[in-house]
């Protein structure tokens, strides 16, 4: 059994012009594939053929049935049949005359069992008595196509037809379009594909890094991994270890000379002052050796194009570690899929996530050594020089502790009476022989560094506060003792204070915090290349991943420009109702439709059927098609009811075709409701349109997990991509806007009628909730035809349909209302929902002829090809 699933389109042919066409199996093959190939679908599994003809031309056209029914396929063929019109009024050669409609004449091959027919002896169409439209009037036949080209119907009709007798059936509807005008429909599309290309503001514009926590697991192992790595980046029995050691030892030796050389031996005594000065320059000695060991490392770890195999075997001889990649690079493409999955699902424009691809490529692409030898220059020996203080020490700044120590001892040292006073020297004294020693102390060539005055000038001061107090208040010798003894003790404690600070500027003027900086960088520098040498070839690939899916990426937003880019209107006089043209479904009945040239004999184009059943708003274009109708499609023959056409009246505003006020007319079995869009309208659009470029890619992904991500996959899925977002058009105008185009949608349900179109659904779920009764809808057959109908009631089958995306709303109305929930067919198709009557035909009325001989055969030439292949019949009578 074959589901709405399987079948991806529905094939439409007319045997009622250009018959003669279809006249070898290649021919009806090409033609085939000329629709699906248009519509962007492969070869079918299971074809789903829907054929137009008249009663007269089940006979007249055996031969295109047999080709049809013998389609080769994988699976089953289905047949629908579409008879508009009459039958004949007589059998062939017959001498019992009959009335119109008495019998209807069909051949063997069209009693297989995936094969049904749909007789509709007059489309009724005429919205009131004075209109006479055609029984196959165009614009009613349109609608009715259209309906029965839904997989979901068509099937569905297919199935209940092998129901009933001899699987012929006359239809009755009644149906509700809804929808959006064409300046709407148009307006919202390119709307949408401008919010999913996004603006193309230049690819070098910022753009925030996606979170590390945000990326899929394949790509944060690729980004973080390398930034955990580079912890013992050396080897211990390494060259590069060894150098390190030696100058780290020589900077230690170095620190714990400054450490003597603070103390107050150090300011006594030169010996360790020397000392100091040795170790800085023999760790001088030892760093230009370490610096020597990075340059060859950094020459030697891979040139401009990134690190290779033999740079890390370099790297290794040097004693440096590369860890291993830990199959860090696996699922790169997968990783890549969910993360443009994950941006695109967001609501990220296309331009904008191949932003985000380039700024990844950018994290994860490894650096070769040779792009880190110009950050050399920040380590190297003048580096070190301009990174130090100064080369005299310039004195440090005083804390306001070592003033205020300074002051009070001057004080309490200076409370002396005359002559006792001159004691009140000993302590600004001692400052200024300190700063002399000092200054001696840590001379450089031929000047000497600058020592702090400010603990001076506060020790004099204290000494006149003190000498002053002294005066006024006369305090005994005891009392100037103690206090010179105190000033002597916190004069102890600045002095040390003093030269602590003055050793650290000078140790560090002579460059032992610079020569530490700069082993710490230079070691950083050798740790950074080991990480870019990590997984390199990983993340390179990766790298060059990202940077294809980013140029896809903007392929296809330039794609989706194109598509929103205004077309040039036709002119004046040419086909089409708009910049669409025959890609409207008002103007075609299908995308799947395809034009052919012209039959030799006249005949209108077969392939342009469907432009003669496009809507058109001219108030006398149906009396201008009856007064100027080509019959030779009914073989030459008058209509069935030889009234005289509209055009034959006086045109007048009561004569003039309804109109429903969209400016389309109508048939009366059709009640069109437009609506102006819904707010979701355009971001359900765009929606869709990240759901057709991620199938677009889908092959791609592929290609990026074997590693053949190159030119010609990006070609292709620039190719596939154009052609799914011309699908994509061509489904939103043949199938509307409620419908999901057919790929792989996110989890999200779909927003309601309201958000899309602006309209209710509760119109919908009252049509197809009805009372199935006769007065539900409209019998399309002729009077005549309607005396050939079974009498019986129950013999009907019903099929009641609405779009799948509604059916949430529908049986929610239908609970609310206490309306009985049926079984209801929730088609893919947003446009159409309403009520399909199949009514049986009366027993003995369907003939069934078979041909006296066969219909192929090698030796038929072209000309004999052209020709009905039934010259003889023999008929067997389906009466029950």
């Amino acid at each position: 059994m074959t589901s709405p699933e399987d079948a991806t389109a529905v094939v439409r042919l007319d045997l009622r012009a250009g018959a003669a066409a279809l006249a070898t199996t290649q021919a009806v093959r090409d033609r085939v594939a000329e629709q699906l190939g248009r519509a962007g679908l492969p070869e079918p599994d299971y074809p789903l053929f829907l054929v137009t003809d008249t009663p007269a031309g089940l006979t007249d056209h055996q031969l295109q049935y047999e080709l049809l029914s013998g389609y080769r396929a994988v699976g089953e063929t289905r047949i629908l049949v579409l008879l508009v019109g009459s039958s004949p009024g007589s059998y062939a050669g017959g001498e019992e005359a009959y009335l119109p409609d008495r019998r209807l004449v069909r051949p063997t091959t069209l009693r297989a069992s995936m094969t049904g027919l749909v007789w509709a002896g007059d489309l009724r169409s005429a919205r009131t008595a004075l209109d006479r439209p055609e029984p196959d009037d165009p614009a009613a036949l349109a609608v009715l196509v259209d309906l029965l080209s839904v997989p979901d119907v068509f099937v569905r009709v297919l199935e209940n037809l092998r129901k009933l007798p001899h699987s012929i059936a006359a239809p009755g509807v009644r149906l509700l379009e809804q929808d959006l005008p064409t300046e709407v429909r148009d307006r919202a599309w390119r709307d949408a594909l401008t919010r999913f290309a996004g603006e193309d503001t230049g690819a070098g514009d910022p753009v925030d890094i996606v979170p590390d926590s945000r990326l899929p697991e394949p790509l944060r192992a690729l980004v973080t991994g390398r930034d955990s790595r580079g912890q013992g980046h050396r080897r211990a029995d390494g060259q590069a270890n060894l150098v390190h050691r030696t100058c780290a030892e020589s900077l230690d030796r170095a620190d714990d000379d400054l450490v003597a050389l603070r103390s107050f031996p150090g300011l006594l005594h030169p010996a360790r002052r020397n000392a100091l000065e040795a170790d800085l320059d023999q760790a001088r000695e030892d760093l230009d050796g370490f610096r020597a060991l990075v340059e060859r490392a950094l020459q030697g770890g891979g040139g401009a194009a990134a690190p290779t195999a033999e740079a890390t075997a370099r790297l290794g001889a040097l004693g440096l570690r590369v860890p291993t990649a830990d199959r860090a690079g696996e699922r790169v493409g997968e990783g890549l899929r969910e993360l443009a999955g994950t941006l695109l699902g967001d609501g990220l424009a296309l331009r904008s996530v191949a932003q985000h691809f380039t700024a990844l490529a950018g994290r994860v692409e490894p650096v070769p050594g040779t792009a880190l030898l110009h950050r050399l220059a920040d380590h190297s020996e003048e580096s070190v020089t301009r990174g130090s203080a100064t080369e005299y020490a310039a004195p440090p700044r005083t804390s306001g502790a070592v003033l205020l120590m300074a002051g009070a001892a001057g004080l309490l040292g200076g409370l002396w009476q005359w002559p006792a006073a001159l004691a009140a020297l000993v302590v600004p004294v001692l400052f200024v022989v300190v700063a002399l020693l000092g200054t001696n102390r840590l001379r450089t060539g031929r000047r000497a560094a600058r020592w702090t005055v400010g603990p001076r000038v506060a020790a004099v001061a204290g000494a006149v506060a003190g000498a002053a107090v002294a005066y006024a208040a006369d305090p005994p010798l005891w009392l100037g003792g103690t206090g010179l003894i105190v000033g002597l003790g916190l004069t102890a404690e600045a002095v040390r204070r003093l030269w602590r600070d003055a050793a650290d500027s000078w140790a560090a003027g002579r460059g032992t915090t610079a020569l530490r900086n700069a082993l710490d960088g230079l070691d950083g520098l050798l740790a950074e290349l080991v990480r870019e040498h990590w997984a390199a070839e990983e993340r390179l690939y990766c790298a060059d991943a990202a940077r294809s899916v980013a140029g896809m990426l903007r392929a296809t937003a330039a794609a989706a420009d194109a598509q929103a880019a205004p077309e040039p209107l036709a002119p004046a006089g040419a086909g089409g109702s708009g910049p669409y043209e025959d890609d409207d479904w008002l103007s075609a009945p299908s995308a799947l439709e395809t034009p052919e040239s012209g039959a030799a004999d006249g005949d209108a184009d077969d392939g342009d059927w469907a432009a003669a059943h496009a809507w058109d708003n001219t108030p006398d274009r149906n009396g201008d098609h009856a007064a100027g109708r080509d019959d030779d499609r009914y073989g030459g023959d008058p209509g069935p009811y030889g009234a005289p056409s509209p055009a034959a009246y006086p045109a007048g505003p009561d004569d003039a075709p309804w109109d429903s006020g969209e400016g389309d007319r109508a048939p009366r079995w059709l009640d069109r409701e437009v609506g102006e869009g819904g707010p979701d309208l355009v971001a359900t659009l765009a929606g869709d349109l990240r759901n057709t470029a991620m199938a677009a890619m889908a092959p791609y992904w592929g290609a990026v997990e074997r590693g053949q991500a190159g030119a010609l996959a990006l070609a292709r899925t620039e190719q596939r991509v154009r052609e799914l977002l011309s699908a994509a058009r061509h489904h939103l105008w043949h199938y509307g806007v409620l419908a999901p185009p057919p790929y792989p949608a996110d989890h999200r349900a779909r927003t309601t009628a309201a958000g899309l179109l602006g309209t209710d659904s509760h119109r919908v779920a009252e049509l197809v909730g009805r009372e199935a009764d006769r007065g539900a809808v409209v019998q399309l057959s002729s009077p005549e035809q309607g005396a050939l109908l079974s009498r019986d009631p129950g013999a009907a089958l019903w099929i009641r349909f609405a779009p799948g995306t509604l059916q949430g709303e529908i049986e929610a109305a239908w609970r609310k209302s206490g309306s009985p929930v049926e079984e209801a067919l929730w088609t893919s198709s947003g446009r159409y929902a309403g009520l399909i009557r199949l009514t049986p035909l009366r027993m003995g009325v369907v003939d069934t002829v078979l041909p006296r001989q066969s219909t192929g055969g090698s030796a038929r030439t072209d000309a004999d090809r052209a020709e009905p292949s039934v010259h003889a019949e023999f008929r067997e009578d389906d009466r029950w």
